[in-house]
């Protein structure tokens, strides 16, 4: 190639001669490009739709100039005929070429391109052109994608660094204004320079992945360690060179002894590549905490960060398809660097020393256990996904977290089983293979079980093909002085082997890998002392759950587990039983501030039993209020059911300054998915019998002490990403005096101009209604919240500031209308658009019918400002059915808000692009 850079303009000129050897045996008629910078250039690729899916904005927002393309001129063949090419709708960042004559096995043709790259924005990858003048080039020019099993590979770009590419000896001339320096895992060389330009040449045998750098000033320094070439400009966290190198020969070192060398001259582990694939749990920690040294802290990411651009750069792999090899042999290595070089260091680092810590199991943890944690992550929300699963289907949590800790968890589960460090020669002799030919995840396996006597077929079946759970639990035990009996249960059916360990005062006595079959298993092994039998003790194995994997041999109650207490948070520990206390402050205009302790058991892992309970004191009255909640949680991992939550939750707040209420709501969720987990679409169907006493208020007016039971059945019907939402929702509540059905449409869209529309259709109609008040009547601005499920400040108030509360439900109007309710029909719609940024024009239009009455026609106006949506939000009130309300006296009195001051709601805001 001939590349000129124009940093104006931000595109490369390209001359590019192509020579494509047929190595396979079938005969071709077309060629396959990847162009995977087409990706960039609009809204309707799968790299957009991937980060719609995700929830971010930036590349749906992005003006022109922000966006990348491959503007194609001309493609010839060597006698100077023009190729006929084209896009698939599917593809369009891939170039079919259609040869004017086949071209037969062992033959070669050779192509003339000419075309130029508009190189995007690196906001949205973090490669492209920066600010500052810095240009990060991947995946930038046309090359021919991978002969395999017959056919192309035809992967589109979706942010995922797994482009596979077909193996290419390169020689390119670039042009660069003179001043810029250039980088690249290509052996580079300057050739000329003048005040105007500089010409490099760049050159490289048997690549498949590399990267182009082009500063205006150079980042990387440079260490060489035996023939190998480090370019580097991670950051140095504050370390000398002199520290660097060493870290950095210690790494180099130890990744070539346990995979082999690295086949290039020369390798760049840059910042950029961290910060898209950071050590995730390490990087999460607030800076003022500094668990761990400078040198510790660079060591590790220079150790992540190397071997992802080593294995990517020299695997002989299907980058999408064979994902969980790259991730199982990088993170394996990396626990096998730290066992090594570091193995006292904790999950904390020196934080575990701090004494107010002492008591969390957080900083007991070593190192290497945060894997296994990350995965449960998972596993207990039900989300993990089968390791053999191509890299794009996987939930943005376990693509980059999740599934990369299972699979290296995975491979150190096998070298332990068969011990003799069997796997980690394997892979070894896997890497050196791989760089003669092509290899697959068949070839893996193959090899795996060629290095082992034993049977190994259990290891592919479940633990890489299948998202089957590993659970087991002793069952009854006996012993004498010198043996112990013992059954071990099965408890998914799933059958892999397990360790033993014999435990005596803490310390390991022996230590025996048992093979259970699919039901339960008895076995008799010598006592050796032992008071404590453990299963899994160290976390070799996978597994879904450690609390049932002790026996103590001793003692009447054996698996009697203390109770701990901690504050805040922790980890969930196996050997205790975790009550956790939180200080809490809540208000609400009647009972005042709420000071309280809250008592759970919730660890960051989910749980199948969850208590959550939370007393207060309520300040005004002098009164004890407060709210709890159990939860039972049964998952299903196969089918469209995948979650079932029974609970039942209670509450007893005032309502009024001199009256309170309780309530009792028993229910059960039931939670769809489709096949596709990166399918934003969610159903979930909702019972639950609502309970209510409600003391009677001499305060206001029309209220009276009531007992009342609400049956309330619920279907909700979402698909949410960052350009469109809707959602359906159908409510049904039958109780002794009423009868209702109501439904509910939404729909939200985000146009290029970053201009949104919301639109939501409401209708309701009572199937029977006894009552003789509007207090279980169909409200058109302000819900009587008769079922206690909105978290009202002031749920009385008619007046004041607390009326003005806005929460969108049933009619969702923002004015308070002469006519508020309806106790016969209702149906409303409420829409929206933006204006500028945050500022929202919205309109109301509905009609209400009552008893007696004709039906009315009712409307409103205003202006929205949409500050945090759905969290904190005002209405300004123009114009209603009750005429001009912006030059009617108390205006301030109309202005509505919404407020949401619960910490969870913002989390889930970070939550739903990850999940």
């Amino acid at each position: 190639m001939v590349v000129v850079l124009h940093t104006d303009t931000k595109t490369l000129d390209v001359q590019q001669k192509l020579t494509f050897v047929n190595n396979s045996e079938e005969v071709l008629t077309t060629l396959v490009l990847n162009d995977w910078n087409t990706a960039y250039s609009s809204v309707q690729t799968p790299l957009s739709k991937r980060f719609s899916d995700e929830f971010y904005r930036g590349f749906h927002l992005a003006k022109a100039y922000q966006r990348g393309k491959t503007t194609l001129e001309s493609m010839v063949d060597t006698d100077g005929f023009f190729l006929n090419w084209s896009r698939s709708e599917n593809h369009p960042d891939l170039v079919c070429i259609k040869l004017r004559e086949s071209l037969a096995a062992h033959q070669k043709i050779t192509l003339n391109l000419k075309y130029t790259v508009k190189i995007p924005s690196a906001e949205f990858t973090k490669y492209g052109f920066e600010a500052g003048g810095s240009f990060l080039l991947k995946d930038w020019f046309l090359t021919p994608s991978r002969f395999a099993n017959g056919a192309f590979v035809r992967y589109s770009n979706e942010n995922l660094d797994d482009i596979v590419n077909a193996t290419s000896d390169f020689n390119i001339e670039l042009q660069i204004p003179s001043g810029y320096a250039v980088t690249s895992d290509l052996t580079t060389q300057c050739l000329a320079t003048d005040s105007v330009s500089s010409v490099w040449k760049l050159t490289g045998k048997n690549h498949t992945n590399w990267t182009l750098f082009v500063e205006p000033k150079l980042s990387f320094y440079s260490f060489k360690k035996d023939s190998l070439t480090v370019l580097t400009n991670l950051k140095d966290e504050k370390i000398s060179l002199e520290q660097q190198k060493r870290s950095i020969d210690c790494v180099v070192d130890f990744v070539t002894q346990k995979i082999g060398h690295y086949p290039h001259q020369q390798i760049v582990v840059s910042q950029t590549d961290y910060e898209r694939n950071p050590f995730y749990g390490l990087n999460q920690l607030p800076a003022f905490i500094s668990p761990f040294t400078n040198a510790f802290s660079y060591e590790i990411r220079f150790l992540k960060t190397y071997l992802n651009a080593y294995l990517k750069n020299s695997l002989g792999l299907d980058h999408r398809k064979d994902a969980w090899i790259y991730d199982a042999i990088q993170v394996f290595t990396m626990m096998q660097y730290i066992e090594t070089n570091h193995p006292k260091t904790k999950m904390l680092g020196s934080a575990s020393s701090f004494k107010l810590l002492k008591s969390y199991h957080l900083t007991t943890l070593d190192f290497n256990e945060q894997y296994s944690y990350f995965y449960m992550l998972m596993a207990r929300r039900n989300l993990d996904q089968a390791l053999i699963n191509p890299k794009n289907t996987l939930i943005k949590f376990n693509e980059q977290i999740a599934s990369k800790y299972r699979a290296g968890l995975s491979l150190r589960f096998l070298d332990t089983y068969l011990a003799n460090n069997r796997v980690s020669k394997a892979v070894a002799s896997f890497y050196k293979s791989s760089q003669l030919q092509q290899q697959t995840s068949a070839d893996f396996e193959t090899l795996l079980k060629s290095s082992s006597q034993k049977n190994i077929d259990w290891f592919f079946e479940t633990i890489i093909n299948s998202r089957d759970l590993v659970d087991y639990k002793f069952g009854s035990a006996t012993k004498t002085k010198d043996s112990v009996s013992f059954s071990i249960k099965n408890k998914t059916g799933v059958a892999v082997p397990v360790p033993v360990y014999g435990i005596y005062k803490n310390e390991i006595v022996f230590k025996k890998w048992l093979e259970p079959k699919t039901n339960d298993s008895v076995f008799r092994l010598a006592r050796n002392g032992a008071n404590k039998l453990v299963l899994n003790y160290k976390n070799e194995v996978p597994e879904y759950n450690l609390r049932n994997n002790w026996k103590a041999l001793n003692g009447f109650f054996p698996n009697n587990r203390p109770i701990k207490f901690a504050f805040m948070k922790d980890l969930e520990d196996p050997y205790y039983n975790q009550i956790l206390y939180v200080p809490t402050l809540d208000y609400n205009l009647y009972d005042g501030l709420l000071p309280g302790m809250r008592l759970h058991n919730k660890t960051l892992l989910e749980k199948p039993f969850v208590f959550d309970v939370n007393p207060a004191y309520a300040i005004n009255t002098k009164t004890f209020s407060g709210s709890g909640s159990v939860v039972v949680n049964q998952n299903y991992r196969h089918g469209a059911l995948y979650n079932v939550r029974y609970s039942c939750n209670g509450s007893y707040f005032h309502y009024a300054p001199d009256a309170a209420y309780l309530k009792i709501n028993p229910m059960v969720q039931f939670r769809f998915r489709e096949n596709d987990f990166r399918d934003n679409k969610k159903q979930l169907l909702l019972l639950r019998q609502v309970l209510v006493n409600k003391e009677q208020s001499t305060l206001l007016a029309n209220t009276t002490a009531e007992k009342y039971t609400v049956f309330n059945a619920k279907y909700f019907n979402s698909k949410t990403e960052v350009t469109n939402h809707f959602s359906f929702v159908t409510d049904l509540q039958i109780s002794g005096k009423f009868g209702k059905l109501a439904t509910e449409l939404e729909y939200n869209h985000l146009f290029l101009n970053n201009q949104r529309i919301n639109l939501r259709w409401y209708a309701g109609r009572f199937l029977y209604n006894k009552t003789q008040s509007d207090y279980f009547s169909f409200a058109l601005d302000r819900p009587t919240d008769y079922l206690f499920d909105y978290n009202y400040y002031g749920r009385s108030e008619s007046t004041g500031f607390f009326s003005q509360q806005l929460i969108i439900a049933e009619g969702g109007f923002k004015s308070k209308l002469s006519t508020a309710y309806a106790n016969q029909w209702i149906t409303t719609l409420n829409a929206g658009c933006s204006l500028y940024k945050w500022i929202e024009v919205y309109g109301d239009v509905g009609f209400i019918k009552n008893h007696f009455q004709p039906h009315r026609l009712v409307f409103d106006t205003g202006i929205r400002l949409n500050i945090v949506p759905d969290y904190f939000e005002m209405y300004l009130p123009v114009y209603s059915s009750n005429n001009w309300e912006i030059t009617q006296n108390n205006y301030s009195e109309k202005i509505r808000f919404i407020v949401i001051l619960s910490p969870r709601g913002f989390i889930n805001l970070f939550n739903r692009k990850w999940f």
